[in-house]
């Protein structure tokens, strides 16, 4: 069993960060990526199921597409699930859940679907294999149906946990910030690597470290596996030399001036513990003291961060002032860059300052703005 040509993949994202990964899917050198609620489609050879798995910062996961048809009843969805070549990926010992969603779409029963699309993978199967059943023992290739507006997407998830699970962050403060969203924040600052960068609310301290891997070019699947590793249609050579490549590409002269710091001993204890399970804890400085006190000689840095949202009313007075605070600290830093994601419709208003640029972004389920508020442009050397 292997791959020959190309592969369908898809990158799924939360809603608001599609641009940010198929930016990253064409840095990786796939030029044809097509973006869609939630998705960056692609084509590329087998070994771009490695690279973008260990290469994609903010995508969820990355998945093979089998298909995509209408399917207005079941018997269609069986019959045209059926059809497609199952055997191509799946091997005969391979354990295979089948997981669904539908949105506007006839057949809006999830569980009868995903009954109905392991029921036609089973009797592809069985043409392949000569069998009449499957143990399912072996390596996992979960299968979604996903109907939107009555059209299935019938795909195998390539990447296991999500990509978020970098392998640094063992450990877990209250309400932590997804890696993957982090990233995104950063790309979206166009921060550079010879800039400074600060959090001052850096919690357990995702934002400067994944700014840290970013810095480094380390690319943050590389401490961790996937499920497609285990898959024998994939030669083990073409895992061993995206691996090899990562490893080859980064930096090996890091000058980075990442900071984070934070009112909490406790959260500050975690961020270090992370810096050093993700390798950058030499590269980052980590500092216990309040947002009042902020102070830096640095110029033309960027400021990223994520404070607390006050959602709980006993929070919100609290919140608030610490938005007040913001303004008039960060006011001070005139030549720095500010990027602050907050679920709190009021930011602007307290933080005195109304933003250049406001971008929807999801923190979870929760609906947040990405406010920018961008400095002076940096002057050019002589």
């Amino acid at each position: 069993m292997c791959i020959i040509g190309s592969v369908d993949l898809i990158a799924t994202a939360t809603f608001g960060l599609e641009a940010v990964v198929a930016r990253e899917v064409q840095l990786l050198g796939y030029g044809d990526a097509r973006v869609a609620n939630g998705r960056v489609s692609f084509k590329a050879g087998p070994e771009a199921i490695c690279r973008a798995n260990l290469w994609l910062r903010s995508a969820d996961r990355v998945l093979i597409r089998m298909g995509e048809f209408s399917a207005l009843s079941f018997d269609e969805l069986f019959e045209q699930t059926k059809a497609l070549p199952w055997a191509d990926w799946i091997p005969e010992n391979a354990n295979f859940p089948v997981e669904g969603k539908s949105i506007k779409s006839k057949l809006f029963s999830v569980p009868d679907c995903q009954a109905i699309v392991k029921k036609a993978v089973v009797e592809s199967l069985k043409g392949r294999y000569h069998r009449q059943w499957f143990e399912e023992t072996g390596p996992r290739c979960t299968i979604e149906v996903a109907l939107l507006k009555d059209v299935a997407t019938l795909t195998i998830d390539a990447t296991g946990p999500g990509l978020h699970k970098r392998g640094y962050r063992k450990l877990s403060s209250a309400a932590p910030l997804k890696e993957t969203l982090a990233a995104a924040m950063i790309s979206l600052s166009h921060w550079r690597a010879e800039q400074p960068l600060l959090d001052p609310l850096c919690g357990s301290g995702t934002i400067p470290i994944e700014a840290a891997l970013i810095g480094l070019n380390i690319a943050p699947g590389l401490n961790r596996e996937f499920v497609a590793e285990s898959w024998p249609v994939i030669p083990e050579n073409l895992w061993r030399d995206a691996r090899q490549e990562a490893r080859d590409l980064a930096r090996r002269d890091p000058q980075l001036q990442v900071r984070g710091t934070d009112i909490d001993p406790e959260v500050l204890s975690l961020a270090r513990y992370h810096a050093r399970q993700a390798g950058v804890a030499e590269l980052i400085s980590w500092q216990q003291a309040p947002l009042a006190e902020l102070q830096t000689k640095r110029q033309y840095g960027c400021i990223i961060c994520n404070p607390p949202y006050g959602e709980r009313m006993e929070d919100a007075q609290s919140v608030e002032r610490l938005y007040r605070e913001m303004g008039r600290v960060f006011k001070s830093l005139d030549t720095w860059s500010f990027y602050v994601l907050t679920a709190h419709h009021g930011f602007e208003k307290l933080f005195g300052r109304r933003a250049a640029k406001k971008r929807k972004l999801y923190n979870g389920r929760i609906e947040c703005s990405f406010y920018q508020f961008f400095g002076p442009p940096r002057p050019h050397a002589r």
